[in-house]
């Protein structure tokens, strides 16, 4: 019922252009990644994908309106605390992958920017303890639907499904398996940067100015469960400089 009424939803209100389905396998474990610039893409996903699938995401949509909150709630997700413990979230996600499901992950971490940025840990994680391929997907156009609709005009939303990739395996434990790990998840943002527009891959432009721009929002702005927007802080760090000097 949720995916007839996203299929509704976007229809009606955005004009899609999907790319590169025939990337799509036809059946898992597999782990559909996204970047995300915006709290639709979760529905963007599922519009695009032939199947139902899980997600894995933040106990708190900081950035989604309160109107909009329930429907991920109504669909069911992995839960993880940002900055914190997520052993049963990461388990239920993980045995998912294992019987053979499809999950999706946004390895940003959040939708705190509109730029490609580094990838937290979690799918490189999964991708390495259960095997499955990942499916890079490039969402572009999400960010424009509300301001189009305020205009009475559909926004052109564009969905670019990769090749898979993977699976990964890791050669090493501790301090040289956790670079391992960020070197995989390095290389899953990169697909994922092959599909969206060049002013928008961010931290993985080839633009240096445009690089250096990705990096002042790049930093995660989880600390400790809290939220800290990258302006407070870079300010915080210039106080510390301050101090320090």
């Amino acid at each position: 019922m949720i995916r007839g009424f996203i299929r509704f939803l976007f229809t009606f209100l955005v004009k899609v252009r999907i790319e590169g389905e025939d990337n799509i396998p036809e059946s898992g474990p597999l782990i559909v990644a996204a970047n995300h610039f915006h709290f639709v893409d979760p529905l963007a996903v599922i519009y695009a994908m032939p199947w139902p699938l899980d997600f894995i995401g933040g106990f708190h949509m900081r950035f989604a309106p309160l109107i909009v909150r329930w429907l991920p709630r109504l669909w069911g997700l992995y839960r993880v605390r940002r900055e914190g413990s997520s052993r049963d979230a990461l388990r239920q996600a993980e045995e998912a992958l294992l019987a053979g499901g499809i999950l999706g992950i946004f390895p940003e971490g959040g939708s705190w920017a509109t730029v490609l940025r580094p990838p937290r840990p979690g799918s490189a994680f999964l991708a390495t303890r259960t095997q499955a391929r990942i499916l890079p997907v490039g969402l572009d156009g999400l960010p424009q639907i509300f301001p189009c609709l305020k205009r009475l005009k559909r926004a052109t939303v564009t969905i670019r499904i990769g090749k898979p990739i993977g699976p990964f395996a890791l050669s090493a434990k501790g301090r040289a398996g956790r670079v391992e790990l960020d070197l995989i998840g390095e290389a899953i943002l990169r697909a994922i940067a092959e599909l969206i527009p060049l002013t928008v891959r961010g931290v993985y432009s080839n633009d240096p100015v445009l690089r250096r721009k990705a990096e002042e929002v790049a930093a995660y702005p989880w600390a400790g469960g809290a939220f800290i927007p990258n302006r407070t802080r870079a300010l915080q760090s210039k106080n510390e400089e301050k101090g320090a000097t």
